[in-house]
């Protein structure tokens, strides 16, 4: 049966912040993302998740890398959250788009100084000779930098995943794995479907 709902962001942010509190030990915001590389396989890789509003979910990331690339050419993507010990699953199916520069850059700024550094020291999705040379790298940025405000690259930023379902699965529930799915409609309100499997 589907019905008219309430936007889910409200259900997400209850089950995060409910995870968070019974669950301290481990990381509420740790998620998968996947996207379509350019060999036109999905490929799948964990991100934080650093910020959710009613527009949707923040993660931040080097443009130039595997997934920067894959997200440019195809902008659909998934992300997952599975919290074990609480038995909930969060599955979203949206659209990632850049953020206004001026966003990254507040977040940027508020990340300690050896974030800041690594942002310039390690290019994701470049091949590295050994930890020695990313430690040489990082070496020559603090260097670089040193009494000086570390500047924002200007290949790293954020993306938001605007959703278009979001699934979320609650496997205590009447000891089956229960499911309710979201749908975002032309007229951009909500249904959703309650189901068991």
């Amino acid at each position: 049966m589907k019905e008219e709902s309430h936007n889910p962001i409200a259900h997400f942010q209850q089950w995060f912040y409910e995870v968070e509190k019974a669950h301290p030990e481990d990381e509420v915001n740790i998620m998968s993302l996947s996207t379509i590389g350019n060999d036109g396989f999905p490929k799948n890789r964990i991100v934080l998740l650093k910020r959710f509003t009613w527009e949707g979910f923040y993660f931040f990331t080097n443009y130039n890398s595997e997934k920067g690339i894959a997200i440019r050419n195809n902008p659909l993507v998934s992300l997952s959250f599975f919290w074990k010990k609480a038995a909930r699953e969060v599955h979203i199916y949206g659209k990632a788009t850049k953020i206004p520069v001026n966003l990254s850059q507040g977040y940027f700024d508020s990340r300690p100084r050896g974030s800041q550094l690594s942002t310039w020291a390690s290019m994701q999705g470049s091949k590295i000779a050994s930890r020695k040379q990313l430690n040489e790298q990082l070496a020559h940025y603090d260097s670089l930098f040193r009494n000086k405000e570390i500047p924002m690259p200007a290949y790293w930023g954020g993306y938001l995943v605007s959703p278009k379902t979001i699934t979320f699965i609650d496997h205590k529930k009447n000891d089956k794995n229960h499911h309710l799915t979201y749908c975002l409609q032309k007229n951009y309100h909500w249904i959703k479907q309650t189901h068991s499997k």
